[in-house]
């Protein structure tokens, strides 16, 4: 089961979710900006209903968890992580993942 976090919300479950899927079979990781996530996850597939600035600022957020990784600092290309593959599978306790900057 995967670990529920206090700061987390659907947008973030959805952003994960639809990196993993483009990762390839060969492992490679698709680094998309937040632009295109947004275009995909609420206009082509209907999944949620959010803005633009707020699917870039949750892609930011889980960046800073290290769940994402900004793979171009000028363009703002992110891709999922090692850790937010383990995330989706259930492998990290919540505690892991609960920030203690607030």
């Amino acid at each position: 089961m995967r670990a529920r976090v206090s700061w987390m919300n659907e947008a973030d479950d959805a952003i994960l979710e639809y990196l993993q899927e483009l990762e390839t079979e060969t492992g490679h990781r698709i680094s998309l900006p937040p632009t295109a996530v947004w275009y995909n996850l609420v206009e082509e597939l209907g999944v949620l209903d959010r803005s633009q600035n707020t699917i870039s600022r949750r892609m930011n957020v889980l960046s800073d968890a290290s769940l994402l990784e900004k793979t171009s600092d000028k363009r703002g290309y992110y891709r999922i992580t090692d850790r937010g593959l383990a995330y989706l599978e259930g492998e990290i306790d919540a505690s892991d993942l609960e920030r203690t900057d607030d």
